[in-house]
């Protein structure tokens, strides 16, 4: 499947996979330095440049947005990803600096998922996603910790199935930490939620989950 890169201007660590042939790579506002220093060219750069003060890069393609605006540049970007029909979003800078983005970037991995696409968030030795009314299977061969979060009020008909802590057909709600810290231990592990939305985070430094 073809894949959207978005590069924000948040705290970037690299790309720990690099963009291929009918890939989309857009670069949010500051996410145009770090992709030039990435070695990699975006297709397009969208922002309202306030994390470049104002400088607009010297792109062919360049969407200028209002300051005064109802979503992140993040958010405008995967707008476009999915009006030009990308379902796998890749986002990186899209952490650390300021908190409130952090959490704009996850419900806007939420938005994604109740469309029926799926969104990866980069950190620094981690990835988050979201499913909604979905399974999510990791692989056997990666490892790490795994901690999974209802995002809805109640996340019904949850299944934990071959990690340390299972579950089955179980409730989960976004008042507890029940999901915190769980473990891979060697097994494809599978998370699904039958009703509902979950943040799943893996932590590992070799970052595999990027794969699924």
């Amino acid at each position: 499947m073809k894949k959207c890169f978005i590069v924000g201007a948040g705290d970037f660590f690299g790309l720990s996979l690099r963009p291929e042939s009918g890939d989309l790579v857009i670069a949010a506002d500051g996410g145009y330095d770090h992709l030039k220093s990435a070695g990699v060219e975006p297709d397009m750069v969208v922002g309202d440049f306030d994390s470049r003060a104002g400088e607009i890069p010297d792109h062919p393609n360049v969407i200028c947005l209002n300051v005064q605006k109802d979503d992140t540049d993040i958010a405008h970007s995967v707008g476009i990803g999915l009006e030009r029909g990308y379902k796998d979003f890749r986002i990186f800078g899209g952490t650390g600096g300021r908190e409130s983005h952090t959490i704009a970037n996850i419900q806007t991995l939420t938005g994604l998922a109740e469309k029926g696409a799926r969104g990866w968030l980069y950190g620094k030795d981690s990835v988050m996603t979201v499913i909604h009314n979905d399974t999510l299977c990791i692989s056997a061969e990666e490892e790490g910790m795994v901690s999974i979060f209802a995002l809805s009020d109640r996340a019904e008909g949850v299944d934990i199935l071959n990690m340390k802590y299972t579950m089955k057909n179980g409730v989960m709600t976004n008042n507890i930490t029940l999901g915190v810290s769980n473990m891979l231990i060697g097994e494809e592990a599978e998370i699904t939620v039958r009703n509902g939305s979950l943040l799943v985070i893996h932590e590992c430094k070799e970052r595999e989950f990027e794969r699924n």
